[in-house]
């Protein structure tokens, strides 16, 4: 017997011997491999389900941050306006107020001036008329020296006095 021609009996019994494999393997094997090609292809299943979802949830945690930092932008831009309002107000209310001590103090400055003007008028006629009191003092000492000028001098101021009162 040749293994490239082999016998009608060897091929039978070859027939047979792979028959009964081919039924224990269809009954117990099979189902096995079937089962485990299965059980791959549901976890490879879910794993792409998996990662589609995962894929999905990243899109939407990206949308998520992109608005987020859209909305810090946002928020960034009104804080920094207010600022700019807030320091405009600040330097507006000190000028404002600078302005308004300054108006103050000049206008106490000016009463203080003005009083010490009047002060140092009200001294100045205090000094002329204390000399003009000493000149006319002196001046009437020499033009009075005898009792009939003094006479005719206090009846004159009497006759100026009676006429201002009429």
């Amino acid at each position: 017997m040749s293994l490239l021609n082999p016998d009608s009996a060897l091929i039978f019994w070859m027939l047979i011997a792979f028959g009964i494999v081919f039924i224990i393997l269809a009954k117990y094997g099979f189902p096995v491999i079937v089962g485990m090609v299965e059980k791959r292809k549901q976890y490879i299943d879910e794993s792409l389900q998996a990662a589609r979802e995962a894929n999905e949830k990243l899109a939407h945690i990206k949308e998520e941050s992109e608005s987020i930092l859209t909305q810090a932008r946002e928020e960034q831009a009104n804080i920094l306006k207010e600022a700019v309002e807030t320091r405009q107000r600040i330097i507006s209310e000190a000028k404002n107020k600078a302005q308004s001590e300054g108006g103050k103090l000049l206008e106490e400055a000016r009463e203080q001036i003005q009083k010490e003007k009047d002060d140092a008028i009200r001294d100045i006629r205090k000094q002329v008329a204390e000399l003009s009191v000493g000149i006319a003092e002196k001046i009437l000492r020499q033009n009075l020296d005898n009792e009939q000028k003094q006479n005719g001098m206090i009846e004159r101021l009497l006759d100026e006095v009676s006429d201002i009162k009429k």
